[in-house]
């Protein structure tokens, strides 16, 4: 059994899109790096992946993605497609028993919805994973809801930045650095299930209750208020909740 602390890059780009009838829901992200860092049971790197991957869902990559990752459209146009790239990942893997290590979850969302895509097999590769972002906010004490960027937690850790951010292999070379860390025997690794689809509450909705909101006024005021007046209150209560005269 191994650690396998992965990162990808991602694209999207809506006006390149290479199927007008495919559902964007299917597979919103496209993946165009896998790097990963083996570990074994103590943390020693064993080996590492890196793999771009040619685009297929998209035909361009995004500008705000290549000023992020800087890779281009022309840099992936001789790589290998995602189907080609998942096979020599799970060679990689090679145990169905070892546990992702992430930052986020976005990456195993992104990683799993790409693989249903193509119409491959997701039990070759493990299911249990450990997300490291919500430890580090306990171990520096932060509330549990400040979700720290990697590269922040990088520095908050005093880990040496020896290489860029936003490159696939690099990220899954710092998140390792922060796993060696932090890591303690309470971060026991959760199943993700891919086919779950968090429900969200319907929220119910309130109407004001203006008469009530009348009476404040008059209350405030010591008397009734006209018809005019009431009318003025309701449409100011309705023009203040649209936001517009925020300064």
């Amino acid at each position: 059994m191994h650690y396998i602390v992965f990162d990808l890059e991602f694209n999207q780009d809506i006006s390149s899109l290479q199927n007008p009838e495919m559902k964007i829901f299917q597979c919103p992200f496209e993946i165009i790096q896998i790097g990963a860092i083996k570990l074994d049971l103590e943390f020693n790197i064993v080996d590492t992946f890196n793999s771009f991957v040619k685009p297929t869902i998209y035909g361009k990559i995004n500008p705000f993605i290549t000023n992020l990752t800087g890779i281009t459209t022309e840099r992936l146009l001789s790589e290998n497609t995602f189907p080609s790239v998942y096979s020599e990942y799970i060679k990689f893997i090679d145990e169905t028993d070892s546990i992702f290590c992430t930052w986020g979850m976005s990456d195993l969302s992104v990683l799993f919805k790409n693989i249903d895509y193509h119409n491959l097999n997701s039990k070759l590769i493990t299911k249990h994973f450990i997300n490291l972002q919500p430890y580090v906010s306990k171990y520096l004490d932060l509330p549990s809801k400040n979700l720290l960027q990697l590269k922040l937690a990088a520095e908050e850790l005093n880990i040496p930045l020896k290489h860029e951010f936003h490159d696939a292999l690099n990220d899954a070379y710092y998140t390792a650095e922060i796993f060696k860390k932090i890591h303690t025997s309470y971060m026991q690794p959760q199943l993700y299930d891919p086919s779950y689809i968090k429900i969200r509450t319907k929220q119910i909705k309130k109407e004001p209750d203006f008469l009530r909101l009348v009476q404040q006024f008059e209350k405030m005021y010591a008397r009734n208020m006209s018809e005019e007046e009431q009318d003025m209150i309701k449409l100011a209560y309705k023009m203040g909740k649209t936001g517009q005269f925020l300064k």
